[in-house]
């Protein structure tokens, strides 16, 4: 069974710094794209980041180019979300997810097989 956990979400003052990891356990984890997701109440999930099954590649939404930075450890089966500059408009539940390498990385929501439980961000003025 395919299971995909977030952590390491938490309350922070606007300008701050998270680190979000991801677990994925039950696939092989080099064989998929991994991707990092936000919700905020009243608006679509929104893709963030996308990182290639082996961390060649990387993608970004506009809006936390340049302060989000994706990564991962193939080793450890584990994806990383580090967010800097932290805006309050950032405050949002997280969610990881995994999407099979030969279908492609991308930041919409569509074709993403497996999907963990969500860590809230909240930040704050």
């Amino acid at each position: 069974q395919v299971q995909v956990v977030e952590s390491g979400g938490g309350l922070v003052q606007a300008g701050g710094s998270l680190r979000l990891s991801c677990t994925a356990s039950g696939l092989t984890f080099g064989d998929y794209n991994m991707g990092w997701f936000r919700q905020a109440p009243g608006k679509e999930r929104e893709g963030i980041s996308c990182i290639t099954s082996t961390g060649g590649n990387t993608y970004y939404t506009d809006s936390v180019k340049g302060r989000f930075t994706i990564a991962r450890d193939n080793a450890k089966n584990t994806v990383y979300l580090q967010m800097n500059s932290l805006k309050i408009e950032d405050t949002a539940m997280y969610f990881c997810a995994a999407r099979t390498k030969s279908v492609g990385c991308a930041l919409s929501t569509y074709g993403y097989s497996y999907w963990g439980q969500g860590t809230q961000v909240t930040v704050s003025s």
